[in-house]
């Protein structure tokens, strides 16, 4: 929930100005996480100034907690027995911990979810540092008991942040499902851009290759090559000369702030 007043582009949002739009026309072309994401990073009394490019980022966000579960939870798919008890390694033990506290009283200091997200962070980092060192053995035991302990935190917080929706694979599909609908693409779309580029790469049109990934990317979508092929993911299109970022205010406000209107 938000109490705060809304502008757009810097902008107080009005109908006269014709700069007024609703959170249906928001999650048409956004997921509804990205915009709860969004909303969640500034403080729920502070203003809200709506840009599409922090929508972008929001979405990216959102797209990386997800890619992170998805990947993690592939990883543990056949080590899911047991009870951890005391078998988690310190370190990470350590970061748990401290994250838990700081989870507790950043939203104890009047829902300060800023600093939540912020936080959030470092179990996902620690997550995916992990997964690295991870070989999908048995004989693993330290890294598998370390990745079940951080993906439980983390779920643990996004349930609370309301974040928590769906399996990971469903939020991806759906996150790239929105990322075409704003590119202007189709699935087929991307996979010929992709096929075209992997035949002017084999031909060396070096020039032609490159000029393919970055017009994908100006519509945001990222070509991720890999050892078994190319994929693609929604990522942050790059920033408009003509478009102005704001400064945004995501700290509390030193006082209540009068709301016009309330998004839930």
């Amino acid at each position: 929930m938000h109490n705060g007043f809304v502008n757009k582009d810097n902008q107080k949002m009005s109908k006269s100005d014709n700069n007024f739009f609703t959170i249906r026309d928001i999650i048409a072309k956004y997921h509804p996480l990205a915009l709860r994401f969004f909303l969640m990073h500034t403080h729920y009394c502070a203003d809200v100034n709506y840009l599409d490019r922090q929508l972008d980022t929001a979405s990216d966000r959102v797209f990386y907690i997800y890619q992170t579960l998805f990947d993690c939870e592939v990883a543990l798919s056949n080590f899911r027995e047991g009870n951890l008890g005391d078998k988690i390694p310190a370190d990470v033990k350590e970061l748990i911990n401290n994250f838990h506290t700081g989870f507790l009283a950043s939203m104890s200091d009047d829902l300060h979810t800023t600093a939540v997200l912020d936080d959030l962070m470092k179990p996902l980092k620690a997550i995916n540092s992990n997964l690295k060192k991870f070989k999908g053995k048995k004989q693993q035991q330290p890294l598998i008991h370390a990745l079940i302990a951080l993906e439980k935190e983390v779920k643990d917080a996004l349930s609370t942040l309301g974040l928590l929706s769906s399996t990971p694979a469903e939020v991806l599909n759906q996150l790239k499902a929105k990322a075409l609908e704003r590119a202007g693409l189709t699935e087929e779309q991307v996979q010929q851009q992709i096929e075209g580029r992997a035949l002017a790469r084999k031909n060396k049109e070096f020039e032609k290759s490159d000029q393919i990934r970055e017009d994908l990317y100006v519509k945001g979508i990222a070509l991720m090559d890999e050892p078994k092929g190319t994929n693609w993911r929604p990522c942050e299109p790059p920033e408009k000369q003509s478009e102005e970022v704001p400064n945004s205010d995501t700290s509390k406000p030193e006082s209540p702030v009068v709301a016009p209107i309330t998004l839930v």
